[in-house]
């Protein structure tokens, strides 16, 4: 039998593309996904129907980016797959202030109806379902919200990022100077 030393290039393994004693290496995900639905859709043709399967899925970095993706494939993993890449392609920056949105902000997208405004530290996340899933995506730790209208989860979702799209930083809050009232004096030389 021969002995393998260690300075002596290890023979590859035919079946992997890879040398043998390389470990797949775990890469570090920039972005958080959650699948929010999956639902499946058909189409009839004249053999009967075509299923396929549509998702929703929502992306964020955790600190203030977040996106929506929606997408069909023929299977859940492909769907799932290219609904990703279609959100990590629409990202937007959500104004966050003190972990929490900086004013209230009201958005409606066809039937949707999403408000969603400013709370204070320790309060947490009181949302539901779909408008928390977005929003535990990115950094705002404290927010109150309500969902009214429709209950298609596809325009929930959109109605909340676009209405974290409307969010105005504080420090870009246009503050006029206040007015002086005038004086009496003044008022009584205008009247004559």
């Amino acid at each position: 039998m021969a002995e393998f030393s260690k300075d002596r290039p290890q023979a590859r393994d035919p079946r992997s593309r890879r040398p043998a004693g390389d470990a797949p290496q775990e890469v570090e995900k920039q972005f958080q996904e959650i699948v929010i639905n999956i639902d499946r859709v058909s189409r009839v043709v004249k053999g009967g129907r075509r299923f396929r399967f549509k998702a929703l899925v929502v992306v964020g970095d955790g600190k203030n980016k977040v996106g929506i993706g929606v997408a069909k494939g023929a299977d859940v993993q492909a769907a799932v797959a290219k609904a990703t890449n279609v959100a990590k392609k629409q990202l937007i920056t959500v104004a966050i202030n003190k972990e929490t949105i900086p004013h209230d902000v009201e958005y409606r997208l066809a039937g949707a109806h999403v408000l969603l405004m400013p709370a204070a530290p320790g309060t947490g996340i009181i949302a539901g379902g779909v408008v928390r899933s977005v929003i535990s995506v990115t950094g705002i730790r404290n927010l109150l919200s309500k969902s009214l209208g429709s209950t298609n989860k596809v325009n929930i979702a959109y109605a909340t990022v676009e209405a974290l799209k409307k969010a105005v930083p504080s420090k870009d809050w246009v503050n006029a100077p206040a007015k002086k009232a005038p004086s009496a004096e003044k008022v009584a030389k205008e009247k004559k």
